[in-house]
């Protein structure tokens, strides 16, 4: 009997998470000042190719072959489509959601991890050394895709600056600046971040680039068990239950060590990236600490979550001490054992 045949656990309920997390994926990079930062613009173009890579997966467990093929031709449809001229910068990035893609499927395929962030960033790894490996292996190497994304930074900033510099010469955004004049100063704040964005952008790509395809699996992911009946592996954790292997501490202690250490600019780089990477996930580990502390309501998460986007370079800070401190003190395990006990 196959999970399909009635051993299958029904599917996961819930579409307004998925949904919210699409529409940010598209909608968030149109922003000008975002899309210098965001590695890829077109989220789909990663999204359809690991969705089709879960729906195969469930299918080789059991699942129904009509939803892998569908998905499949969808995955197949969209990087078709979306492929630019030989060489391009979009062409590298159709190369790497297919790789990407072929990395997690085979990630899936191993009994022996377990979990979605295991698979992913397994699978982000193989993806990544394989990704070098091919560009070491064609014209230009490493250095030619460095090109390339140096150029397509260059781009969007000329793009975003051209739309920034079109809106601010109306003669709307000038009466608004006219009446109020903190506009005005608004108008010069965002002058110098469109001039001064690309070089840490290009700075932290690596690092932006990886969270990216990690997330967008996780949303494959999510979105592939409310299509399919076959798991996979374990419901993704909510927030406020979020934990992963405290091995992944050395990553951060890797990026300390490249950066404190005197070594080359390409090291210290290194460090940086890593440091980011693995700082995100501390810090999202963090925030799950403090909601299970909060216990916010409905209305409580939309204040909270207001106030971190206003403040979260604070927030951010303060989440991810949090979340390295978890590893050692596991704060939510000691609450839980010490209300036991006061039971």
């Amino acid at each position: 009997m196959t999970a399909e045949e009635g051993a299958a656990p029904p599917r996961e309920q819930g579409w307004s998470g998925p949904i919210v997390a699409v529409i940010l994926l598209l909608i968030v990079p149109t922003v000008s000042l975002i899309r210098i930062v965001v590695p890829i613009e077109n989220a789909l173009l990663l999204l359809a190719p690991v969705t089709a890579a879960c729906a195969v997966a469930g299918w080789k467990a059991g699942g129904r072959f009509p939803l892998a093929l569908l998905w499949s031709a969808f995955a197949v449809w969209v990087v078709w489509s979306a492929s630019g001229a030989p060489g391009s910068y979009l062409d590298l990035i159709r190369g790497w959601s297919v790789l990407l893609a072929l990395s997690f499927g085979a990630a899936l395929a191993l009994p022996a991890v377990e979990g979605f962030l295991a698979k992913g960033l397994l699978a982000l790894g193989v993806a990544l050394l394989a990704g070098t490996a091919v560009l070491l292996m064609v014209p230009g190497g490493p250095g030619g895709a460095v090109d390339l994304v140096t150029a397509e930074i260059g781009r969007r900033a000329i793009v975003a600056t051209r739309e920034w510099q079109q809106m601010t010469s109306t003669p709307e955004w000038l009466e608004m600046v006219r009446q109020s004049p903190g506009w005005g100063r608004y108008s010069e704040g965002v002058d110098r971040q469109l001039i001064e964005l690309p070089a840490p952008a290009l700075r932290l790509y690596p690092a932006l680039f990886a969270l990216q395809s990690l997330a967008v699996m996780a949303l494959g992911w999510a979105v592939y068990h409310r299509v399919g009946r076959t798991r996979l592996g374990p419901p993704l954790a909510k927030l406020r239950d979020l934990r992963f292997n405290d091995a992944l501490v050395w990553g951060v202690v890797a990026g300390l060590v490249l950066v404190a250490v005197p070594a080359s600019g390409a090291a210290s780089v290194v460090g940086i990236n890593l440091l980011v990477f693995f700082g995100v996930l501390y810090a999202l580990r963090g925030m799950g600490v403090i909601i299970w502390f909060l216990a916010p309501g409905r209305a409580m998460t939309v204040a909270f979550a207001i106030f971190t986007v206003i403040f979260w370079p604070v927030v951010g800070m303060v989440a991810a001490g949090l979340g390295l401190g978890d590893t050692w003190f596991d704060w939510r395990r000691r609450t839980r054992q010490e209300s036991q006990r006061s039971e």
